[in-house]
């Protein structure tokens, strides 16, 4: 099975990390501070903006802030807080200021043995983190509601970045990759990779879609009808079934950019569609943290079928008596 570039990258990276020398700390926790910024670290009460990495020490990727392309927002607790104790979570980020980052090894037989709950079996004896600072908000005498106005500003301009850069992103991509779409007046753009024989379907009709979708922004795939394709790209979920996307066109039963782009495709097409936000899943993302706001899309599609809606049998009529 083949490794995504950001997979093989990422290992590396960490491989290259846990090669150097970590320091040890309380609970277990080991770390390595790549980078020390020279400003005050963070306390009990304020909150810190990051990009992260969190990896086993099997190599098994657990999450990423670079995938969704947003930084995480972390809190602080007290010591007093129920479940923080010496080397936990929390201490690792009371190491870190503006502009730091680090990696960390948090020791899973610590956590299990301070929180009382089962050790996890994703990994052998660490997970490790990644981490760097972006923004470090003091709490100091600011009231709850002044620090967080300042977290919902800077998290504002974030999502205005993703915005803003969303045409270079579609562009870069078809650069990169030498396409030369057909583009439609909503914005929708697309390549007819195989044209199909077959006739071409109109609202209210069922078609039949084998599909693959990626983030046009790093070329994750998020999802996909084709069994080989969940596999190769680690995604595979044992609880669904593998089998053709069967649902009504042009009714708004999925994403805009489906409805428009399946409509111009004959029976049997193979193609490419490149979908902006406004026409996937807009600013707000999909809300489960896989694609994010202001995410312009590309599926790889094919329509197998169009299923014509039930005509009514006119000849089957009431009887009624004269």
């Amino acid at each position: 099975m083949k490794k995504s570039i950001f997979s093989l990258g990422l290992a590396i990276a960490i491989l290259g990390s846990a090669c150097q020398q970590f320091e040890k700390g309380e609970g277990g926790l080991q770390y390595k501070i790549v980078k020390d910024n020279g400003q005050p670290k963070a306390q009990a009460g304020d909150l810190l903006s990051i990009h992260l990495t969190v990896t086993t020490d099997r190599d098994s990727l657990l999450q990423s802030t670079y995938k969704i392309g947003l930084p995480q927002i972390i809190n602080i607790a007290p010591d007093s807080t129920p479940g923080v104790y010496p080397g936990d979570y929390n201490s690792m980020f009371r190491m870190l200021g503006d502009g730091d980052s680090a990696v960390f090894k948090l020791d899973l037989d610590t956590m299990a043995a301070k929180t009382m709950q089962p050790k996890p079996d994703f990994a052998d004896k660490y997970v490790i983190f990644n981490v760097k600072v972006n923004k470090h908000f003091q709490k100091g005498e600011l009231t709850d509601s002044a620090l967080y106005a300042e977290v919902n500003t800077y998290f504002d301009s974030e999502i205005e970045k993703l915005k803003t850069s969303e045409e270079g992103k579609i562009a870069s991509y078809i650069k990169k990759n030498n396409l030369e779409p057909l583009k439609t007046a909503s914005g929708l753009q697309y390549i007819i990779v195989e044209e199909g024989t077959g006739e071409k379907p109109v609202a209210g009709d069922t078609v039949q879609v084998n599909y693959t979708g990626a983030l046009i922004a790093n070329g994750e795939v998020f999802d996909t009808s084709v069994k080989a394709v969940a596999e190769e790209h680690k995604i595979f979920n044992a609880m669904r079934p593998y089998e053709p996307a069967k649902f009504a066109i042009g009714v708004r039963q999925v994403i805009p950019g489906w409805d428009e782009g399946l409509l111009l495709l004959p029976k049997g097409s193979k193609a490419k569609l490149i979908i902006p936000s406004e026409l996937g899943y807009g600013e707000r993302g999909d809300g489960r943290g896989v694609i994010p706001p202001f995410a312009p899309l590309v599926f790889d599609i094919e329509l197998i079928d169009i299923l014509k809606p039930a005509v009514p049998d006119s000849s089957a009529q009431d009887n009624t008596e004269e």
